[in-house]
C-alpha cells in the first residue's frame, strides 16, 4: 500500500498537467450529464414487509382509484376575522377553489369540505383533501402551479389559504451553511499553515471533489430515485472529509520538505505515509455509510450510498489531484508570510506547541484525566435514557411556511389528530360475511378512547375489501397515536377470530410509525456491526488488541453523549432558542442510526491519523510515553485543525430551516467535538500512558495470521534507505584523486573528459576524508533546501524542473520493496 501510494504521488507530481486536465474533463462530462437529470425527490418512505406497506399494496390492487401510494395535499381554508366559511360569499369562493383543484393535472380526487363534513364546529376553518395519481416524487410543475394559484386566488378574496401534505413543493434549502463552513475552514487552514498557498490547496481540492460527488449523485437520478436529503448529507460529509484528508497530506508534505527532501520525493513520501492513513480512514467511513443500506429503507439507503460515494471521491481527489497541485506549488508552499512569531519559533524547533504540552500533561496525570473525561461524557449522556423517536411531519417545517401554517390551522380547528388520519383496511376476502366484518371494525374503532372521528366503510367492486378512516385525538408524532395504532392492530386479532377478516392500519402516520419501529429495532444490531468492523479494521492497522478495544469504547461514549445533547435540546428544549429550535418534539428516527454510521467513520479518522503517527514513532524505537508525545508533536495541531473545520462545517447546517438537517448538523458537530477533543486527544493518550508497552502487544499466533498493511510506511522507509545505499557514488582511487578533484581527466588521445564530482577537495588533499555516502538527491537536496528555508524559500527551483536519476535509482523506484 505505502509503496504503491509513494509511486502514485511521484507520478501525479511529475504528470501534474495531465492529471489536472483529466479531472477537468471528468467534471465537464459529469456536469453535462447532470444538467438533464430529473433531480432528487423529497424521499417518500416505503418499508417492505411491514403491515402498512402490505395494506398499501392491497389498496393499489383493490382500490386503484384511491392511489394508495400517491401524493396527497391538504388545502386549509380559514375565514377572515369575524366571519364564517359557511356564509354565502365565502362558501362560493371555497367551492370555486375546490373546482379548480379538481381540474388540476395528475389529481385523482378532491373532497369537498361542505359535503364531507370537513368544516370545524366554529365554521371558521375547513379543509379539502387532494389525492394525486402519482407518487410524491412525480408531482409535476403544473400541479404545483395550480396549488400556488389557489392560494393566491383565495387570499385575494380575503381567505387565509395554506397547503400541507407531501405533494406540496418545499422551498430550496439555504446555501449559507456551506459558505460558512468553507469560510471557517479557510481561516483555520491559514492559521494552521501560515501560508495562503498551503491553506488554499485543501479548500480547492475539497470544492472540486464535492462538486464531482454532487454532480455524480444528480446524474444518478437518471436511473435511481434518490431522496433530497442524500445530496445534503453527501455535501456535508464530502466537504468536511475532503478538507481533512487534504490537510493531513499537505501537512506531511511540508514536514518532508523540512526534512530536506526534494518536492517530488516529499510528495511521494507524504502519500506513502499520510496517504495510507487517508485510505484506511476513508474506507471506514465508506463501509459504515454503505452499511445503512442493509436496514432496508430506501431513503436511508440513498443517503448512505450517496454520502459514501462523496467520501470515496474525496479520497481519490486527495491521492491524485492534490499531488498534482503540489507539483504546481513546489517549494512556494513553504512560504509562511502569515506565521505569527510563536509559529515561526516552532518552525525553527524552538519551544513546544500546545499539543505537546497537553500530551505531557495527560501522560503525567493519566488516572485523573481519564476519570474526569469519562465521568463528564457519562453526565452528558444521561438525557439519552429518555430518547423518543418519530419521523418528522409538517409540524417540523419552518415557522411561517405554508405547511406549518396549514398544520397549526388544522390543529386549531379540528385537533392535532386531523393532521395524521389513519387508514384502516379490512381484508374480508376469506370472510363469510364481509359487510359484517367491516361493520364490526367500524364499531370497534368508534369505541376507542383516542379516536376523534371514524369514517364509515367503503367497499371495492367485489365487496370483499373495506376502507375505513380513523382520526386520532393526539398529534401524529405523539406516543399516544403510536399506542393507538398498536391498539387497533391488537383488536385485529380478535376480529380475525370472529369473522375471518384481516385488519390492517396504513396511511402516512402508520407508515412513519412502522419506519420508526424498524429503525429502533435495527439500532442495536447496526451498532454491533459497526463496532465489530472497527475492531477488525483497527486490528489490521495497528496490530494491537488494546487499541481497537479502546477506540470502539471511545466511539460508544461519543455516540451516547451526542444522543444526550440531542435529547436535551430537541426533545427537552434546553437552550432551544440558542439553536433555533422553535418547539420540542421526539428525535427524528433517521438521526440516531445515521449518526452512528457517520460518527463511526469520523472517529476512526482521528484514531488512524493520531495513533498511526504514535505507532510510527514507537516502531522506530521510541518509548511508549515518548511515542505519545511525538505523535502529538507531529499530528496534534493537524488533528485539532481538522476537528475545528468539521465542527464548523456541521454547525453551519444549524442555519437550515428543516428540523432533520438542523438536528443532523448539531449531532455531527457535537459528535466530532466529543470524539476529537475528549476521546481521541484526552482519553486515548491517558489509556495508552497507563498501559505502556502493552498498548502495542499482539499474540504471536495472531501476528502471523494477520496481513501487514503497513499504514505507517515502515516497509517504504526501509526500501528507500536501501535505495539510497545502492545509489551512493563509487569510491575513487587515490592515485587519480587529484586529477578528478581538479575536474579534468585527459584521455590517451588528448581530449578532456567531463567533470567528475567527488568528495575530495580541489586542493588535492587526499588525507581529508570524503563525506559519508548518501543518496545524491537527498544529500544535495537537504543542503539546498536548508539554504532555501533559511532565506524564506525565495531561491526555489522551478516547479517543473526535474533532476536526472541514476539507472539504479530508477530501477529501485519501480519496486523498492523487492530490492530491500
Amino acid at each position: 500500500m505505502a509503496t504503491f501510494l509513494y509511486r502514485l504521488g511521484r507520478l501525479a507530481f511529475r504528470r501534474r498537467r495531465v492529471v489536472v486536465m483529466l479531472w477537468v474533463a471528468v467534471l465537464a462530462a459529469i456536469g453535462i450529464g447532470a444538467m438533464s437529470a430529473p433531480g432528487t425527490s423529497s424521499g417518500a418512505l416505503s418499508v417492505p414487509g411491514t403491515q402498512s406497506q402490505r395494506a398499501i399494496d392491497l389498496l393499489q390492487k383493490e382500490f386503484p382509484q384511491a392511489s394508495a401510494d400517491g401524493a396527497t395535499a391538504r388545502v386549509v381554508f380559514e375565514a377572515p376575522s369575524g366571519q364564517k366559511l359557511t356564509s354565502s360569499a365565502n362558501k362560493a369562493e371555497v367551492e370555486s377553489l375546490v373546482a379548480k383543484l379538481e381540474k388540476s393535472p395528475q389529481v385523482s380526487g378532491v373532497t369537498d369540505p361542505f359535503t364531507r363534513g370537513l368544516v370545524s364546529k366554529s365554521g371558521t376553518i375547513a379543509y379539502a383533501q387532494v389525492s394525486y395519481k402519482v407518487a410524491q416524487a412525480d408531482v409535476n410543475g403544473a400541479a404545483h402551479a395550480v396549488q400556488t394559484d389557489v392560494v393566491q386566488q383565495g387570499e385575494k378574496a380575503g381567505l387565509k389559504v395554506s397547503l400541507g401534505g407531501n405533494a406540496v413543493e418545499d422551498k430550496g434549502a439555504s446555501k449559507a451553511a456551506e459558505l460558512i463552513g468553507v469560510g471557517v475552514a479557510a481561516v483555520v487552514l491559514v492559521i494552521t499553515f501560515g501560508s495562503m498557498i498551503a491553506a488554499g490547496l485543501p479548500l480547492l481540492t475539497a470544492i472540486l471533489g464535492v462538486a464531482a460527488a454532487i454532480l455524480s449523485v444528480t446524474l444518478a437520478t437518471h436511473f435511481f430515485d434518490l431522496a433530497s436529503a442524500s445530496t445534503t448529507l453527501a455535501l456535508m460529509l464530502g466537504l468536511a472529509v475532503a478538507i481533512d484528508y487534504a490537510l493531513f497530506i499537505v501537512s506531511r508534505y511540508r514536514n518532508e520538505i523540512r526534512d530536506g527532501h526534494e518536492p517530488e520525493e516529499a510528495c511521494g513520501r507524504a502519500l506513502g505515509t499520510a496517504g495510507s492513513a487517508v485510505v484506511f480512514a476513508g474506507l471506514t467511513v465508506i463501509v459504515a455509510l454503505s452499511g445503512l443500506s442493509v436496514i432496508g429503507i430506501g431513503m436511508l439507503t440513498s443517503m448512505g450510498l450517496a454520502s459514501a460515494f462523496a467520501v470515496a471521491v474525496a479520497v481519490v481527489i486527495a491521492l491524485t489531484l492534490l499531488p498534482a497541485m503540489l507539483g504546481f506549488a513546489g517549494m512556494r508552499i513553504m512560504k509562511g508570510k502569515l506565521l505569527t512569531r510563536r509559529m515561526k519559533a516552532l518552525e525553527r524547533g524552538e519551544g513546544e506547541s500546545m499539543g505537546v504540552r497537553w500530551a505531557r500533561f495527560v501522560t503525567r496525570n493519566p488516572v485523573k484525566v481519564l476519570a474526569v473525561s469519562v465521568v463528564g461524557l457519562a453526565l452528558v449522556a444521561i438525557p439519552a435514557t429518555s430518547l423518543q423517536m418519530a419521523l418528522n411531519d409538517d409540524s417540523g417545517k419552518p415557522p411561517g411556511s405554508t405547511q406549518r401554517i396549514a398544520y397549526d390551522t388544522l390543529s386549531k380547528g379540528f385537533g392535532p389528530g386531523f393532521n395524521g388520519p389513519l387508514t384502516v383496511v379490512v381484508d374480508a376476502r376469506d370472510s363469510d360475511n364481509p359487510k359484517a366484518a367491516a361493520q364490526d371494525a367500524y364499531t370497534m374503532l368508534s369505541k376507542l378512547d383516542d379516536v376523534a372521528a371514524v369514517r364509515p366503510p367503503s367497499f371495492n367492486e367485489a365487496g370483499d375489501v373495506a376502507l375505513l378512516g380513523a382520526v386520532p385525538k393526539s398529534a401524529p408524532t405523539s406516543e399516544a397515536t403510536k399506542d393507538l395504532v398498536s391498539e387497533i392492530r391488537d383488536h385485529g386479532g380478535a376480529l380475525h377470530q370472529d369473522t375471518g377478516a384481516d385488519l390492517m392500519v396504513t396511511g402516512l402516520t402508520a407508515v412513519n410509525i412502522d419506519v420508526s419501529t424498524k429503525l429502533s429495532d435495527a439500532l442495536i444490531p447496526y451498532l454491533a456491526i459497526v463496532v465489530g468492523l472497527a475492531l477488525i479494521l483497527l486490528l489490521l492497522v495497528f496490530r494491537s488488541i488494546v487499541i481497537p478495544l479502546k477506540a470502539a469504547l471511545g466511539f460508544l461514549l461519543s455516540v451516547v453523549s451526542t444522543l444526550g445533547v440531542l435529547v436535551a435540546i430537541f426533545q427537552w428544549g434546553w437552550l432551544k432558542d440558542i439553536f433555533g429550535v422553535d418547539q420540542t418534539a421526539p428525535i427524528v428516527s433517521l438521526l440516531p442510526i445515521v449518526l452512528i454510521g457517520v460518527v463511526f467513520g469520523l472517529a476512526m479518522d482521528y484514531e488512524v491519523f493520531l495513533v498511526s503517527r504514535m505507532r510510527e514513532e514507537y516502531v522506530h524505537g521510541a518509548e511508549p510515553t515518548q511515542a505519545i508525545v511525538q505523535g502529538f508533536r507531529h499530528s496534534g495541531r493537524v488533528v485539532t485543525a481538522a476537528a475545528v473545520i468539521m465542527v464548523s462545517v456541521f454547525s453551519g447546517f444549524l442555519l437550515d430551516d428543516e428540523v432533520l438537517i438542523k438536528s443532523i448538523g448539531l449531532g455531527l458537530a457535537a459528535a466530532v467535538f466529543f470524539d476529537a477533543f475528549v476521546v481521541r486527544m484526552t482519553i486515548v493518550p491517558a489509556v495508552m500512558a497507563l498501559l505502556g508497552h502493552r498498548s502495542w502487544t499482539l499474540p504471536k499466533w495472531l501476528d502471523r495470521v494477520l496481513p501487514n498493511v503497513d499504514v505507517e510506511g515502515e516497509k517504504l522507509r526501509h526500501a528507500l534507505e536501501a535505495q539510497q545505499t545502492v545509489s551512493a557514488p563509487e569510491p575513487v582511487l587515490a592515485g587519480v584523486a587529484v586529477g578528478v578533484a581538479a575536474g579534468v581527466h585527459v584521455d590517451s588521445d588528448g581530449h578532456s573528459a567531463p567533470h567528475a564530482f567527488t568528495g575530495v577537495h580541489a586542493s588535492g588533499d587526499t588525507d581529508t576524508p570524503a563525506p559519508a555516502q548518501q543518496a545524491p538527491g537527498k544529500a544535495r537536496g537537504r543542503s539546498r533546501l536548508k539554504q532555501r528555508l533559511a532565506r524564506g524559500g525565495d531561491a526555489t527551483a522551478p516547479a517543473d524542473s526535474t533532476e536526472s536519476e541514476a539507472p539504479a535509482r530508477r530501477k529501485l523506484l519501480k519496486n523498492p520493496v523487492r530490492r530491500s
